[in-house]
């Protein structure tokens, strides 16, 4: 089957979606499906050589917030276009992205629902032009829901079915400010009478869209996200000191602060004076006010030699990373919609300790790789770490179960097994 997968760039930092869509891409052409990945907005940062290949980048970032800016720029001739989308000034500008205000995005999210009927028509309209003109694809694949504004255009008008995932996107709209929320959510369903299948990536976030986007019975699948397991393997020995490790873009919904807070109660109650804290992850220049919060707080518990920090890991030192870890915990505040970190972990051998919400419960449930605690106590994630890190044998048996469930179920192959089953026919 011919099919263009289209996925956000985020220019300078990994995300888990882009990491996602990259080994599912690759994993699709092993299957003998003929898979061309398109980059939106920004250049991809994958943790391998990137599926897209010489495939150009569409409705760059630049362009994009400009033209939704100042309407006037929508006139620009092309030559100009293709300036602002050169490579180094989409990375120079996404150092500045933070500073974006939530009422730009906003209205930049309702910009991007509207598909060629809203402020962005002239960009969406060049990728859908090379759609129908150069590709000719079979099928449509959106890497997220923030995408469906082209279903209507691909299916009703070029006669292109249309497959979009769900990857976590309530979070990010539930936080716009109104009236933006309010519309980007009607617009979401809306669009999605043109979508032939959305696939979730877990069941307990199938069912929470399967809610709010009103879809029918058999309208969503659920296949679970799969990993690329070149080159994880568990350590050849167990660290030196007991490790608790973090591995996740390093800010306060991903629960980087609660794990700070987990540690230092571990520390001042004296049962593991050699406990050490290991954070790895995304750091973008936007993180770096938080981060510096929790510096401070370590700082004054006395506690820097026992800590260190891993920003922005290459592939090889994500693996390493791991394996220098005795247990990884990547306490999300958020309804997480998956959790790649948690297959990456075990498949390095090293079991987890998650909170018991949302898409990490069932997927430390059905790995059978770690253990969850009570989020809402406030001594639930201190009392969870100490409790495995004094039973190894009870960690082990986590581990290997874990890493066992991953080779089986969780390769990025088995993924692309379910996802190919998932699509629609003629």
């Amino acid at each position: 089957m011919k099919i263009v997968h289209l996925t956000p760039g985020t220019g300078n930092f990994h995300c888990g979606s882009c990491h996602r869509d990259n080994h599912l891409v690759k994993a699709l052409r092993r299957l003998g499906h003929e898979v061309v990945m398109v980059p939106l907005y920004l250049p991809l940062v994958t943790d391998g050589p990137s599926a897209s290949g010489e495939t150009p980048m569409f409705v760059g970032g630049i362009n994009l917030f400009l033209q939704q800016k100042f309407p006037f720029l929508r006139r620009m001739p092309r030559w100009m276009e293709k300036l602002l989308d050169a490579p180094k000034l989409l990375l120079a500008a996404v150092k500045r992205a933070h500073m974006t205000s939530p009422k730009d995005l906003g209205a930049m999210t309702v910009a991007s629902f509207q598909g060629i009927h809203g402020p962005q028509a002239k960009e969406w309209q060049r990728l859908l032009t090379w759609l129908a003109e150069v590709e000719k694809p079979e099928v449509v694949s959106l890497s997220n829901g923030l995408l469906n504004g082209l279903a209507p255009t691909l299916q009703r008008e070029l006669g292109i079915r249309v497959v979009c995932s769900l990857q976590g996107e309530d979070s990010f709209l539930d936080a716009l400010p109104e009236p933006y929320r309010t519309r980007s959510w009607e617009l979401f369903r809306q669009n999605s009478s043109s979508v032939a299948r959305y696939i979730a990536t877990s069941e307990w976030y199938g069912n929470q869209m399967r809610e709010r986007l009103q879809l029918a019975e058999g309208h969503l699948t659920v296949v679970h996200n799969g990993l690329d397991l070149s080159g994880y393997a568990p350590a050849p020995m167990k660290p030196a000191a007991p490790t608790v490790g973090f591995l996740s873009r390093m800010i306060a919904g991903k629960g980087l602060g609660d794990l700070v807070t987990a540690f230092l109660q571990l520390k001042e109650n004296g049962a593991h004076p050699t406990l050490r804290l290991a954070l790895g992850g995304t750091v973008t220049d936007g993180d770096i006010p938080f981060i510096n919060q929790q510096k401070q707080r370590i700082t004054a518990a006395g506690l820097d030699a026992f800590v260190s920090w891993h920003p922005n890991l290459s592939a090889e030192e994500k693996i390493a990373f791991l394996q220098s870890l005795t247990l990884l915990s990547v306490p999300a505040t958020y309804g997480e919609a998956f959790g790649l970190y948690v297959l990456e972990s075990l498949a390095c051998g090293v079991p987890v300790v998650e909170p018991n919400h949302a898409g990490l419960a069932e997927i430390v449930t059905v790995t059978g790789g770690g253990i969850l605690y009570d989020h809402t106590d406030p001594q639930g994630l201190s009392q969870a770490l100490a409790a495995l890190l004094a039973d190894p044998a009870e960690a082990a048996r986590l581990a290997e179960a874990g890493r066992a469930s991953v080779l089986t179920d969780f390769s990025a192959d088995a993924m692309a097994r379910r996802f190919a089953a998932a699509l629609p026919t003629p």
